[in-house]
């Protein structure tokens, strides 16, 4: 009952990540949104710094950094590591669309994507395993009831010593809850106890000293609060070799404990500690999975099929012998954008200059402007779907223009569609965190991809391959190499919008966990799908004018490399106990490497790197001779 509360207010957040630096109850953080029944509850939640960015995040306050003065009044703590948490637009509205298209294009690289995530265990090599201290550190539940109606829940974290901490919450025992006296448990207990839990506060002595002290008193378990918000992995000394600690130890954080004591004044308090373990398949990968894939399949055939249509309209003013108006790629004509050789490298270039300035200027008032930028791009995404969509069925209104100030002959279905573009894009940003906006948000970013790949073009595979490449060495270095120089992983800390009271920035495709006991969301950089997107946009265009088959073509598997590449993005995830993953790192090696392997098989590699068009035999001009030798001079290449 409690969790699907928790779910209702939209507060399940804590992803597939490290453990927490610290956990602040909602009622503190700036960003929380609790219904009006739900006021009166104190929810604690895992931090950003936990989350799985699938790259996920939560509504509560910002990690506190470990302080020195701490660990030297407690030399047996460990401070947590931060999280390791990835038609064509109308000639009217063109050159709008260009410059939005490209500004976003930019954004979206900047997160190029981090598959970042975790898990509710992990492993510590810098607090080395000794016998009777040998636990992995987990992440506990604590529930909590007051004279048997259920109240509060607390994330916690198991300490290296004692028994591991039951996963199945049926199998967990509700055993009541008291105050140690002293509170501190370093000396023994005034009272023995009955098997209840044991509430102490941390300091004066050693973790291991406090549990066996509990232990030798009768108690079953051993709740310690910490003296600041922060959670600290509880370790032993290396010369605490002969340790025989029998009941499990779990460290709250402050706020917790001030809560708890609380619940103590209001009568008998029990509590149920257990570690719940992560579903093996993660439903909501699979269907952000789908996503990706689906937002690829789908803008690759409106840029072929826009291709195509161009192509049909030179053959026409051919056929009618309008030669001089037969360059319908001339600038500004169509509103489509040819990458160069030049703009790839830059491109990459000016997108890590960007990140660099997301990540040193990141505060809740850059947030709002990075909100502002994805509403922009939502609303000419959007609309420019919705106006190629509803224009096969309203063809005179969008066919009829009027002239607007600012942004010269709009169309009238155009003018219809933008009111509620806009309205869709400001509801969002108003109620943002609240628990469904991420269908706004997905809605919105989708467009926006979808739009980007229709108006930005590889031409060539050269091209193509320039801007992957580095795209490939730009994610590494962002979530890798940064590390040496900024002490953090530049990407994550971005992605999860550190520094802001914001679950992150707004550039991401993201699905709550549904069926994950800790909830949570998968999520997935615009640059991870809109990059690669464009690749293989560029395959279907060109098997469109080869008329190539299905199976003969390159779009089919230059889909399925994408394909698996992401899906061994989200294996190399879990099997890596959630460190922070370039998405890139996996998928362009399969995306690219299978197109360059098929086309030299095929023979067609050096056509698709410099050309990246099929050649094309010329319908228009005169049939030369049956048995003419010079045939082949009547093939041009488009």
């Amino acid at each position: 009952r409690k969790k699907e509360h928790v779910k209702e207010a939209g507060l399940v957040t804590a992803m597939r990540a490290p453990p927490p630096t610290h956990l602040l109850p909602c009622g503190a953080g700036p960003s929380c949104s609790l219904r009006p029944t739900l006021t009166r509850r104190q929810i604690y939640l895992l931090p950003p710094s936990l989350l799985v960015l699938s790259p996920s995040f939560s509504p509560s306050g910002r990690p506190f950094q470990p302080s020195t003065e701490l660990l030297a009044a407690d030399p047996s703590a460990r401070p947590l590591p931060p999280g390791n948490p990835g038609p064509t637009v109308s000639a009217a509205m063109g050159a709008g669309a260009r410059a939005t298209a490209a500004a976003l294009l930019l954004v979206a690289a900047a997160l190029a994507g981090v598959a970042a995530g975790g898990d509710i265990v992990h492993q510590d090599d810098d607090a080395p395993k000794i016998p009777g201290c040998s636990n992995d550190f987990m992440l506990v539940k604590v529930q909590t009831w007051v004279k048997n109606r259920e109240t509060d829940e607390f994330v916690g974290v198991g300490a290296r010593f004692g028994p591991i901490i039951e996963s199945k919450e049926k199998h967990a025992n509700r055993t009541g809850l008291l105050i140690a006296d002293p509170f501190d448990c370093c000396t023994p207990l005034k009272e023995k106890v009955a098997g209840e839990v044991l509430l102490v506060q941390r300091g004066d002595c050693k973790f291991t000293t406090k549990a066996k002290v509990a232990e030798d008193a009768g108690a079953s378990a051993i709740i310690i609060l910490n003296n600041r918000h922060e959670l600290y992995k509880m370790v032993c000394d290396q010369n605490e070799t002969d340790l025989d600690i029998n009941i499990p130890a779990v460290l709250l954080p402050k706020d917790a404990g001030t809560i708890l004591q609380g619940l103590l004044s209001l009568g008998k308090v029990s509590v149920q500690l257990y570690s719940p373990d992560r579903p093996l398949v993660d439903t909501a990968e699979v269907f952000l999975w789908l996503m990706a894939v689906g937002t690829i399949l789908g803008a690759s055939y409106w840029s072929a099929w826009s291709a195509r249509e161009a192509l049909i309209e030179q053959e026409k003013l051919l056929k009618d012998g309008h030669e001089s108006s037969v360059n319908i790629e001339a600038e500004g004509s169509t509103g489509m954008v040819d990458i160069t050789m030049t703009s790839a490298m830059l491109f990459i270039v000016v997108a890590s200059l960007f990140l660099v300035m997301l990540y040193k200027l990141m505060s809740h008032w850059f947030v709002e402007l990075l909100v502002v930028i994805f509403c922009i791009g939502g609303v000419e995404g959007l609309q420019t779907c919705l106006v190629a969509l509803l224009s096969r069925w309203f063809k005179p209104a969008a066919r009829s223009f009027v002239k607007v100030p600012f942004f010269g002959a709009v169309s009238y279905l155009t003018l219809a569609v933008c009111p509620f573009c806009i309205v869709s894009a400001v509801l969002w940003a108003v109620y943002r965190r609240m628990p469904y906006a991420w269908i706004g948000q997905d809605v919105l970013g989708i467009a926006l991809i979808v739009t980007v790949i229709q108006i930005v073009r590889i031409p060539n595979l050269k091209v193509g391959s320039v801007l992957l490449g580095c795209s490939f060495l730009y994610d590494i270095f962002w979530v890798f190499i940064s590390k040496m120089l900024f002490h953090e992983s530049v990407m994550i800390v971005v992605a999860r919008g550190d520094n802001t009271d914001e679950d992150g920035v707004p550039m991401l495709l993201k699905i709550p966990r549904m069926f994950d006991p800790w909830g949570g969301y998968s999520i997935i950089g615009f640059g991870d799908i809109l990059l690669p997107g464009l690749l293989v946009a560029f395959a279907l265009r060109y098997d469109w004018a080869a008329r190539k088959t299905l199976q003969s073509g390159y779009f089919l598997w230059s889909m399925v490399a994408y394909g698996s590449g992401l899906l061994i993005t989200y294996v190399a995830l879990n099997l890596m106990d959630g460190h922070g993953q370039p998405a890139l790192l996996y998928i362009v090696p399969f995306t690219l490497g299978t197109f360059i392997s098929l086309g030299k098989k095929r023979g067609e590699l050096r056509n698709l790197w410099m050309k990246g068009q099929p050649p094309r035999v010329c319908t228009h001009s005169h049939p030369p001779p049956k048995d003419s030798a010079d045939s082949a001079a009547h093939v041009i290449s488009s």
